[in-house]
């Protein structure tokens, strides 16, 4: 085996434990994850949410998240559009503005669904998280967001 075979065989080597260690979020593909529409929001998502939360590997196609399993914000690409409500806010970021329809669950979980783009994204953010972290990091997805052109805003 020549030298240069044997140090490509050790660097294999170190390559396959050092991936085994990477953390994997679990995620549920939204019905229209497939839309093409998708791809160029997922590729340009940041790499890290709210200062300190770095964007980890996810199961599930046209999703992301950011934090530890147990405790990640999840964003789902090709979720359903939601409707006209009351519930509608537009965040302004020097990306642009992006109109989220904005639920908080009885468990502490808050539900952001973009308003007015198809396919629309949803991001869930756990009580885990807005124990140390403001809810403001939204603004930070509407570059990528903003691939999806927006057809309605909020009234």
């Amino acid at each position: 085996m020549s030298s240069r075979a044997a140090r490509a065989l050790a660097l294999g080597a170190l390559v396959v434990p050092l991936a085994a260690c990477a953390t994997t979020i679990g995620a549920t593909a939204a019905d229209d994850a497939a839309n093409p529409a998708c791809a160029p929001v997922m590729l340009a998502l940041p790499d890290v949410l709210a200062g300190d939360l770095d964007k980890a590997k996810t199961n599930a196609q046209a999703t992301a998240a950011w934090g530890e399993p147990g405790a990640a914000v999840t964003m789902r690409c090709g979720v359903a559009p939601p409707g006209p409500s009351p519930d509608c806010q537009r965040v302004e970021s020097a990306a642009g503005a992006v109109d989220w329809i904005v639920e908080a669950g009885d468990d502490g979980t808050w539900r952001f669904t973009t308003y007015g783009r198809e396919p629309a994204m949803e991001v869930v953010v756990p009580p885990s998280v807005t124990e140390n972290h403001s809810t403001s990091f939204v603004g930070d997805l509407a570059q990528a967001v903003g691939n999806v052109p927006a057809t309605a805003e909020c009234s």
